[in-house]
Protein backbone atom coordinates (compact mmCIF):
# COMPACT_ATOMS: atom_id res chain seq x y z
CA UNK A 1 0.00 0.00 0.00
CA UNK A 2 1.07 3.55 -0.72
CA UNK A 3 1.98 5.46 2.43
CA UNK A 4 3.19 8.75 1.00
CA UNK A 5 4.11 10.39 -2.29
CA UNK A 6 6.37 13.46 -2.23
CA UNK A 7 7.49 15.61 -5.15
CA UNK A 8 9.08 18.99 -5.76
CA UNK A 9 9.67 21.35 -8.67
CA UNK A 10 7.24 19.74 -11.07
CA UNK A 11 4.96 21.96 -13.17
CA UNK A 12 3.00 24.27 -10.83
CA UNK A 13 4.47 22.73 -7.65
CA UNK A 14 7.67 24.64 -6.95
CA UNK A 15 7.93 23.65 -3.29
CA UNK A 16 7.63 20.13 -1.92
CA UNK A 17 4.13 18.64 -1.98
CA UNK A 18 3.01 15.58 -0.04
CA UNK A 19 0.09 13.24 -0.64
CA UNK A 20 -0.16 11.27 2.61
CA UNK A 21 -2.32 8.14 2.77
CA UNK A 22 -1.72 7.75 6.52
CA UNK A 23 -4.88 7.87 8.61
CA UNK A 24 -5.12 10.60 11.23
CA UNK A 25 -6.81 10.07 14.60
CA UNK A 26 -10.18 11.47 13.50
CA UNK A 27 -13.18 9.36 14.42
CA UNK A 28 -15.40 9.21 11.34
CA UNK A 29 -15.47 6.13 9.10
CA UNK A 30 -12.98 4.20 11.21
CA UNK A 31 -13.75 1.12 9.08
CA UNK A 32 -11.80 2.78 6.24
CA UNK A 33 -8.52 2.45 8.15
CA UNK A 34 -6.28 -0.47 7.20
CA UNK A 35 -3.68 -1.48 9.78
CA UNK A 36 -0.78 -3.12 8.00
CA UNK A 37 2.97 -3.25 8.56
CA UNK A 38 2.71 -1.02 11.62
CA UNK A 39 0.96 1.69 9.61
CA UNK A 40 -2.64 2.97 9.62
CA UNK A 41 -3.47 3.62 5.97
CA UNK A 42 -6.41 4.84 3.91
CA UNK A 43 -7.89 3.32 0.75
CA UNK A 44 -8.75 6.56 -1.03
CA UNK A 45 -7.62 10.13 -1.67
CA UNK A 46 -9.88 12.57 -3.53
CA UNK A 47 -8.16 15.71 -4.85
CA UNK A 48 -10.32 18.81 -5.41
CA UNK A 49 -9.36 22.11 -6.92
CA UNK A 50 -10.25 24.76 -9.44
CA UNK A 51 -9.26 24.42 -13.08
CA UNK A 52 -5.52 25.09 -13.36
CA UNK A 53 -5.10 24.71 -9.59
CA UNK A 54 -2.59 21.88 -9.97
CA UNK A 55 -4.67 18.84 -9.00
CA UNK A 56 -3.96 17.08 -12.30
CA UNK A 57 -0.27 17.87 -11.82
CA UNK A 58 -0.25 15.62 -8.74
CA UNK A 59 -1.38 12.73 -10.94
CA UNK A 60 1.07 13.70 -13.67
CA UNK A 61 3.99 13.86 -11.22
CA UNK A 62 3.22 10.37 -9.92
CA UNK A 63 2.86 9.08 -13.47
CA UNK A 64 6.17 10.67 -14.46
CA UNK A 65 7.90 8.91 -11.57
CA UNK A 66 6.40 5.56 -12.58
CA UNK A 67 7.44 5.97 -16.21
CA UNK A 68 10.99 6.90 -15.25
CA UNK A 69 11.35 3.97 -12.84
CA UNK A 70 9.97 1.39 -15.26
CA UNK A 71 11.83 2.50 -18.40
CA UNK A 72 14.99 4.36 -17.45
CA UNK A 73 17.29 1.35 -17.87
CA UNK A 74 17.07 2.13 -21.62
CA UNK A 75 17.57 5.91 -21.41
CA UNK A 76 20.76 7.09 -22.98
CA UNK A 77 21.31 3.82 -24.84
CA UNK A 78 22.91 4.86 -28.13
CA UNK A 79 23.52 1.32 -29.39
CA UNK A 80 21.49 -0.49 -31.97
CA UNK A 81 18.58 0.72 -34.01
CA UNK A 82 17.64 4.32 -33.20
CA UNK A 83 13.98 3.47 -33.52
CA UNK A 84 14.28 0.89 -30.76
CA UNK A 85 15.39 3.42 -28.16
CA UNK A 86 12.94 4.20 -25.36
CA UNK A 87 12.04 7.88 -25.35
CA UNK A 88 12.89 9.61 -22.07
CA UNK A 89 9.97 11.65 -20.68
CA UNK A 90 10.56 15.38 -20.56
CA UNK A 91 11.05 16.86 -17.12
CA UNK A 92 8.60 19.69 -16.38
CA UNK A 93 10.00 22.04 -13.73
CA UNK A 94 8.28 25.16 -12.40
CA UNK A 95 8.71 27.90 -15.03
CA UNK A 96 7.35 31.11 -13.48
CA UNK A 97 10.29 32.30 -11.40
CA UNK A 98 13.19 32.18 -13.87
CA UNK A 99 15.48 29.92 -11.82
CA UNK A 100 13.56 26.73 -10.92
CA UNK A 101 14.22 25.43 -14.42
CA UNK A 102 17.87 24.97 -13.43
CA UNK A 103 17.00 23.25 -10.14
CA UNK A 104 16.51 19.49 -9.88
CA UNK A 105 13.08 17.89 -9.54
CA UNK A 106 12.47 15.45 -6.69
CA UNK A 107 10.22 12.36 -6.54
CA UNK A 108 9.86 10.05 -3.53
CA UNK A 109 7.51 7.34 -2.22
CA UNK A 110 6.98 5.34 0.93
CA UNK A 111 5.01 2.12 0.56
CA UNK A 112 4.34 -1.17 2.31
CA UNK A 113 5.69 -4.26 0.62
CA UNK A 114 2.86 -6.74 1.13
CA UNK A 115 4.34 -9.44 -1.10
CA UNK A 116 5.29 -11.40 2.00
CA UNK A 117 4.20 -11.56 5.63
CA UNK A 118 7.01 -9.29 6.88
CA UNK A 119 5.33 -6.14 5.50
CA UNK A 120 8.48 -4.10 5.07
CA UNK A 121 8.28 -0.33 4.59
CA UNK A 122 10.17 0.83 1.50
CA UNK A 123 11.40 4.38 0.95
CA UNK A 124 12.58 5.14 -2.57
CA UNK A 125 13.27 8.35 -4.44
CA UNK A 126 15.40 10.22 -6.94
CA UNK A 127 16.32 13.70 -8.13
CA UNK A 128 16.84 14.63 -11.78
CA UNK A 129 17.62 17.64 -13.85
CA UNK A 130 17.24 17.93 -17.62
CA UNK A 131 20.28 15.77 -18.31
CA UNK A 132 21.12 13.35 -15.49
CA UNK A 133 20.03 11.60 -12.33
CA UNK A 134 21.62 13.73 -9.60
CA UNK A 135 20.61 11.60 -6.61
CA UNK A 136 18.84 8.29 -5.90
CA UNK A 137 18.18 6.33 -2.72
CA UNK A 138 16.55 3.17 -1.42
CA UNK A 139 15.92 2.38 2.25
CA UNK A 140 13.96 -0.47 3.85
CA UNK A 141 12.53 -0.84 7.35
CA UNK A 142 11.30 -4.12 8.80
CA UNK A 143 7.91 -4.15 10.48
CA UNK A 144 9.47 -4.46 13.94
CA UNK A 145 12.45 -2.15 13.33
CA UNK A 146 12.72 1.48 14.46
CA UNK A 147 15.05 2.71 11.74
CA UNK A 148 15.48 2.30 8.00
CA UNK A 149 18.34 0.25 6.57
CA UNK A 150 20.21 1.77 3.63
CA UNK A 151 20.21 -0.37 0.49
CA UNK A 152 21.97 2.22 -1.63
CA UNK A 153 22.50 5.95 -1.95
CA UNK A 154 23.76 7.59 -5.10
CA UNK A 155 24.96 11.07 -5.92
CA UNK A 156 25.57 11.29 -9.64
CA UNK A 157 26.99 8.28 -11.44
CA UNK A 158 30.22 7.78 -9.53
CA UNK A 159 29.57 8.46 -5.83
CA UNK A 160 27.43 5.41 -4.91
CA UNK A 161 27.06 3.70 -1.53
CA UNK A 162 25.95 0.10 -2.18
CA UNK A 163 25.70 -0.90 1.49
CA UNK A 164 22.77 -3.27 0.99
CA UNK A 165 23.66 -4.73 -2.42
CA UNK A 166 25.61 -7.96 -2.93
CA UNK A 167 29.16 -7.50 -4.22
CA UNK A 168 28.59 -9.25 -7.54
CA UNK A 169 25.47 -7.21 -8.26
CA UNK A 170 27.37 -3.99 -7.53
CA UNK A 171 29.82 -4.59 -10.33
CA UNK A 172 27.09 -5.44 -12.85
CA UNK A 173 25.28 -2.20 -12.02
CA UNK A 174 28.43 -0.05 -12.21
CA UNK A 175 29.32 -1.41 -15.65
CA UNK A 176 25.89 -0.72 -17.17
CA UNK A 177 24.75 2.42 -15.33
CA UNK A 178 24.32 5.60 -17.39
CA UNK A 179 23.87 9.19 -16.24
CA UNK A 180 20.19 9.08 -17.22
CA UNK A 181 19.19 5.69 -15.84
CA UNK A 182 18.06 4.73 -12.34
CA UNK A 183 19.75 2.01 -10.31
CA UNK A 184 16.34 0.52 -9.48
CA UNK A 185 15.37 0.33 -13.14
CA UNK A 186 18.70 -1.15 -14.25
CA UNK A 187 18.92 -3.48 -11.25
CA UNK A 188 15.47 -4.87 -11.98
CA UNK A 189 16.57 -5.56 -15.56
CA UNK A 190 19.55 -7.41 -14.10
CA UNK A 191 17.16 -9.49 -11.91
CA UNK A 192 18.47 -8.19 -8.58
CA UNK A 193 15.58 -9.20 -6.24
CA UNK A 194 15.21 -6.15 -4.01
CA UNK A 195 15.48 -3.73 -6.94
CA UNK A 196 13.07 -5.77 -9.04
CA UNK A 197 10.60 -5.68 -6.14
CA UNK A 198 10.63 -1.88 -6.15
CA UNK A 199 10.41 -1.64 -9.96
CA UNK A 200 7.52 -4.13 -10.00
CA UNK A 201 5.58 -2.08 -7.44
CA UNK A 202 5.70 0.89 -9.81
CA UNK A 203 4.93 -1.26 -12.85
CA UNK A 204 1.74 -2.51 -11.20
CA UNK A 205 0.35 0.98 -10.64
CA UNK A 206 -2.60 1.83 -12.87
CA UNK A 207 -3.19 5.27 -14.38
CA UNK A 208 -6.04 6.76 -16.39
CA UNK A 209 -6.64 10.33 -17.52
CA UNK A 210 -10.25 11.04 -18.45
CA UNK A 211 -9.48 14.71 -18.84
CA UNK A 212 -7.40 13.94 -21.92
CA UNK A 213 -9.67 13.44 -24.92
CA UNK A 214 -7.12 11.28 -26.76
CA UNK A 215 -6.50 9.01 -23.80
CA UNK A 216 -10.22 8.96 -23.02
CA UNK A 217 -10.93 7.71 -26.56
CA UNK A 218 -8.20 5.08 -26.24
CA UNK A 219 -9.66 3.72 -23.03
CA UNK A 220 -13.20 3.73 -24.44
CA UNK A 221 -12.03 1.53 -27.35
CA UNK A 222 -10.01 -0.93 -25.28
CA UNK A 223 -11.29 -4.30 -24.09
CA UNK A 224 -10.13 -6.46 -21.18
CA UNK A 225 -7.46 -9.07 -21.89
CA UNK A 226 -9.08 -12.32 -22.94
CA UNK A 227 -12.55 -10.76 -23.19
CA UNK A 228 -13.07 -11.63 -26.86
CA UNK A 229 -12.64 -15.38 -26.39
CA UNK A 230 -13.21 -16.12 -22.70
CA UNK A 231 -16.83 -16.51 -21.57
CA UNK A 232 -15.84 -16.37 -17.90
CA UNK A 233 -14.30 -12.92 -18.34
CA UNK A 234 -17.39 -11.76 -20.24
CA UNK A 235 -19.61 -12.96 -17.39
CA UNK A 236 -17.39 -11.15 -14.88
CA UNK A 237 -17.83 -7.93 -16.87
CA UNK A 238 -21.61 -8.46 -16.97
CA UNK A 239 -21.65 -8.88 -13.18
CA UNK A 240 -19.55 -5.72 -12.81
CA UNK A 241 -21.78 -3.66 -15.13
CA UNK A 242 -24.91 -4.91 -13.37
CA UNK A 243 -23.96 -2.75 -10.39
CA UNK A 244 -25.43 0.19 -12.32
CA UNK A 245 -27.16 -1.27 -15.42
CA UNK A 246 -29.05 -4.50 -14.84
CA UNK A 247 -30.41 -4.64 -18.39
CA UNK A 248 -27.07 -5.88 -19.80
CA UNK A 249 -27.24 -9.68 -19.72
CA UNK A 250 -24.27 -10.65 -21.82
CA UNK A 251 -22.10 -9.96 -24.84
CA UNK A 252 -21.72 -11.25 -28.34
CA UNK A 253 -18.29 -10.99 -29.94
CA UNK A 254 -17.73 -11.26 -33.67
CA UNK A 255 -14.23 -11.57 -35.05
CA UNK A 256 -13.28 -9.31 -37.93
CA UNK A 257 -10.32 -10.92 -39.70
CA UNK A 258 -7.43 -8.60 -40.34
CA UNK A 259 -4.85 -8.57 -43.07
CA UNK A 260 -1.92 -10.94 -42.91
CA UNK A 261 0.21 -8.43 -41.06
CA UNK A 262 -2.45 -6.96 -38.79
CA UNK A 263 -4.03 -8.13 -35.57
CA UNK A 264 -7.59 -9.38 -35.44
CA UNK A 265 -10.33 -6.93 -34.58
CA UNK A 266 -13.62 -7.63 -32.86
CA UNK A 267 -17.14 -6.27 -33.04
CA UNK A 268 -18.76 -6.35 -29.60
CA UNK A 269 -22.50 -6.26 -28.96
CA UNK A 270 -24.12 -5.78 -25.55
CA UNK A 271 -27.19 -7.99 -25.07
CA UNK A 272 -30.05 -6.23 -23.28
CA UNK A 273 -33.35 -7.39 -21.84
CA UNK A 274 -36.35 -5.38 -22.99
CA UNK A 275 -39.62 -4.60 -21.23
CA UNK A 276 -41.52 -7.15 -23.37
CA UNK A 277 -39.17 -9.96 -22.39
CA UNK A 278 -37.16 -9.98 -25.61
CA UNK A 279 -33.44 -9.43 -26.00
CA UNK A 280 -31.73 -6.99 -28.33
CA UNK A 281 -28.12 -6.54 -29.41
CA UNK A 282 -26.60 -3.07 -29.28
CA UNK A 283 -23.12 -2.36 -30.66
CA UNK A 284 -20.90 -1.52 -27.73
CA UNK A 285 -19.82 1.78 -29.28
CA UNK A 286 -23.47 2.91 -29.23
CA UNK A 287 -23.82 2.46 -25.48
CA UNK A 288 -23.88 5.56 -23.29
CA UNK A 289 -20.67 7.42 -22.50
CA UNK A 290 -21.02 6.35 -18.87
CA UNK A 291 -21.35 2.67 -19.78
CA UNK A 292 -18.33 2.91 -22.11
CA UNK A 293 -16.30 4.54 -19.36
CA UNK A 294 -17.26 1.86 -16.83
CA UNK A 295 -16.39 -0.79 -19.41
CA UNK A 296 -13.01 0.90 -19.91
CA UNK A 297 -12.43 1.12 -16.15
CA UNK A 298 -12.93 -2.62 -15.65
CA UNK A 299 -9.41 -3.86 -16.53
CA UNK A 300 -7.71 -1.38 -14.21
CA UNK A 301 -10.18 -1.89 -11.38
CA UNK A 302 -9.89 -5.65 -11.73
CA UNK A 303 -6.09 -5.46 -11.72
CA UNK A 304 -5.74 -3.26 -8.63
CA UNK A 305 -8.38 -5.16 -6.65
CA UNK A 306 -6.78 -8.52 -7.39
CA UNK A 307 -3.21 -7.33 -6.80
CA UNK A 308 -3.68 -4.77 -4.04
CA UNK A 309 -2.09 -1.93 -5.99
CA UNK A 310 -2.94 1.75 -6.57
CA UNK A 311 -5.30 3.18 -9.20
CA UNK A 312 -4.55 6.83 -10.02
CA UNK A 313 -7.30 8.54 -12.04
CA UNK A 314 -7.60 12.07 -13.36
CA UNK A 315 -11.23 13.27 -13.51
CA UNK A 316 -12.86 10.12 -12.19
CA UNK A 317 -16.30 11.76 -12.24
CA UNK A 318 -16.21 12.58 -15.96
CA UNK A 319 -19.34 11.11 -17.64
CA UNK A 320 -20.38 9.29 -14.45
CA UNK A 321 -23.39 9.88 -12.20
CA UNK A 322 -22.43 10.97 -8.65
CA UNK A 323 -24.07 7.85 -7.19
CA UNK A 324 -21.96 5.66 -9.44
CA UNK A 325 -18.81 7.53 -8.39
CA UNK A 326 -19.79 7.01 -4.76
CA UNK A 327 -20.25 3.31 -5.42
CA UNK A 328 -16.76 3.12 -6.91
CA UNK A 329 -15.21 4.93 -3.94
CA UNK A 330 -17.05 2.76 -1.43
CA UNK A 331 -15.82 -0.41 -3.12
CA UNK A 332 -12.30 0.57 -2.04
CA UNK A 333 -13.46 1.32 1.50
CA UNK A 334 -15.34 -1.97 1.87
CA UNK A 335 -13.01 -4.64 3.34
CA UNK A 336 -15.34 -7.42 2.12
CA UNK A 337 -14.85 -6.22 -1.47
CA UNK A 338 -11.33 -4.80 -1.25
CA UNK A 339 -9.69 -7.83 0.35
CA UNK A 340 -6.18 -7.05 -0.91
CA UNK A 341 -6.05 -3.41 0.25
CA UNK A 342 -6.12 -1.69 -3.13
CA UNK A 343 -6.14 2.12 -3.13
CA UNK A 344 -7.55 4.81 -5.38
CA UNK A 345 -6.20 8.34 -5.84
CA UNK A 346 -8.35 10.56 -8.04
CA UNK A 347 -9.09 14.13 -9.02
CA UNK A 348 -12.65 15.35 -9.23
CA UNK A 349 -14.93 18.38 -9.48
CA UNK A 350 -17.90 16.58 -7.91
CA UNK A 351 -18.72 18.40 -4.63
CA UNK A 352 -21.48 15.93 -3.73
CA UNK A 353 -18.84 13.36 -2.74
CA UNK A 354 -17.81 15.69 0.08
CA UNK A 355 -20.98 15.24 2.10
CA UNK A 356 -22.31 11.78 1.37
CA UNK A 357 -20.27 9.90 3.94
CA UNK A 358 -18.00 8.23 1.38
CA UNK A 359 -14.84 10.02 2.48
CA UNK A 360 -13.10 10.98 5.70
CA UNK A 361 -11.59 14.42 6.16
CA UNK A 362 -8.10 12.96 5.71
CA UNK A 363 -9.22 11.38 2.41
CA UNK A 364 -10.22 14.79 1.00
CA UNK A 365 -7.43 16.91 -0.47
CA UNK A 366 -7.35 20.41 -1.95
CA UNK A 367 -5.05 21.79 -4.62
CA UNK A 368 -4.74 25.57 -4.45
CA UNK A 369 -2.81 27.97 -6.68
CA UNK A 370 -1.37 31.17 -5.20
CA UNK A 371 -0.94 34.57 -6.86
CA UNK A 372 2.65 33.66 -7.76
CA UNK A 373 1.36 30.65 -9.78
CA UNK A 374 2.64 28.07 -7.27
CA UNK A 375 0.37 25.22 -6.21
CA UNK A 376 0.01 23.69 -2.77
CA UNK A 377 -1.67 20.48 -1.57
CA UNK A 378 -3.39 19.94 1.78
CA UNK A 379 -6.04 17.70 3.34
CA UNK A 380 -9.18 18.81 5.13
CA UNK A 381 -7.90 17.06 8.26
CA UNK A 382 -4.94 19.47 8.34
CA UNK A 383 -6.75 22.59 7.16
CA UNK A 384 -7.12 25.50 9.57
CA UNK A 385 -9.11 28.68 8.98
CA UNK A 386 -7.75 32.18 9.58
CA UNK A 387 -8.42 31.87 13.31
CA UNK A 388 -6.48 28.61 13.54
CA UNK A 389 -9.62 26.47 13.94
CA UNK A 390 -9.68 23.03 12.34
CA UNK A 391 -12.65 21.61 10.44
CA UNK A 392 -15.23 19.75 12.53
CA UNK A 393 -16.65 16.45 11.37
CA UNK A 394 -20.22 17.81 11.59
CA UNK A 395 -19.58 20.65 9.13
CA UNK A 396 -21.28 20.80 5.75
CA UNK A 397 -18.18 20.15 3.65
CA UNK A 398 -19.93 20.59 0.31
CA UNK A 399 -21.45 23.97 1.21
CA UNK A 400 -18.29 25.31 2.80
CA UNK A 401 -16.18 24.17 -0.15
CA UNK A 402 -18.44 25.87 -2.70
CA UNK A 403 -18.37 29.18 -0.78
CA UNK A 404 -14.58 29.04 -0.68
CA UNK A 405 -13.96 28.27 2.99
CA UNK A 406 -11.42 25.55 2.19
CA UNK A 407 -9.91 27.09 -0.94
CA UNK A 408 -9.59 25.07 -4.13
CA UNK A 409 -12.30 26.94 -6.08
CA UNK A 410 -12.04 29.34 -9.04
CA UNK A 411 -12.27 33.11 -8.71
CA UNK A 412 -15.08 34.01 -11.11
CA UNK A 413 -16.21 37.02 -13.08
CA UNK A 414 -19.22 37.42 -15.34
CA UNK A 415 -18.84 35.93 -18.82
CA UNK A 416 -19.54 38.96 -21.01
CA UNK A 417 -19.40 37.85 -24.66
CA UNK A 418 -20.52 41.24 -25.97
CA UNK A 419 -18.38 43.39 -23.68
CA UNK A 420 -21.37 45.43 -22.54
CA UNK A 421 -21.50 44.55 -18.84
CA UNK A 422 -20.80 47.36 -16.40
Amino acid sequence: MLIQFNFKNFKSFREEATLDMTATRITENTNHVVEIGGERLLPAAAIYGANASGKSNVVEAFRFMRTYVVNSFAYGDKDGDRNSQVRKPRRKPFLFDGHSISIESVFEVYFIDSSDEHYKTINYGFCIDDSVVTEEWLNIKAKTAKNFKKIFHREGKIDIDFSGIAERAKENIKISLSDESLIVSLGAKLQIPILKKVRDWFANLEFANYGDSGEDFFWSMSIPDGFATNATIQNDVVSYLSTFDQSIKGFEVKKIPGDNDSTDRYKIYAIHDTANGKRVKIPLEEESAGTLKMFALYPSLNHVMRNGTVFVVDELDSKLHPLLVRNLIQSFSNPKVNKNHAQIVFTTHDPWQLDNGSLRRDEIWMAEKSDDSTSSLYSLADFEDESGTKIRKDENYEKNYLVGKYGGIPSLKSIDMLGEAE
